[in-house]
């Protein structure tokens, strides 16, 4: 399985919780991603995951990622289980206690960018 394949598998299986299914980006954060364009998403991505998700310890773990509509990666990361290390644990198989590897934050980035960019494209056919 290729892993644009992997990664479209794992979103369609988070659309199936009505908790993650329950977060869009708005108008104005889909402008913003427009606006700056896809390199700085990317870039947006890596920055928030090394700073709140990599360390080993999180001294405030699921309670780090804004709910709000902040920031686009914000809402992908609960919209994709990937806003705490308990939910990417749960969700992804990413065991807590221990520093993200550089293959776990790429992967975890190209998900929410995929999921992103799946969202902007949606909200094209509206």
């Amino acid at each position: 399985m290729e892993k644009n394949d992997i990664i479209i598998n794992k979103i369609n299986s988070l659309s199936k919780s009505k908790f993650r299914s329950s977060f869009h980006l708005n108008k104005k954060m889909i402008a913003y991603c427009r606006d700056k364009g896809y390199k700085k998403i990317v870039s947006d991505a890596y920055d928030i995951i090394s700073l709140r998700l990599k360390p080993s310890i999180i001294e405030n773990d699921g309670k780090q990622t804004p709910m709000r509509q902040v920031h686009p990666v914000f809402i992908a990361q609960h919209a994709c289980g990937c806003c705490c290390r308990g939910c990417l644990e749960k969700w992804h198989h990413i065991p807590k206690g221990r520093e993200l590897t550089d293959n776990e934050i790429n992967y975890i980035v190209t998900l929410l960018v995929k999921w992103i960019e799946l969202e902007v494209k949606n909200n094209d056919k509206v």
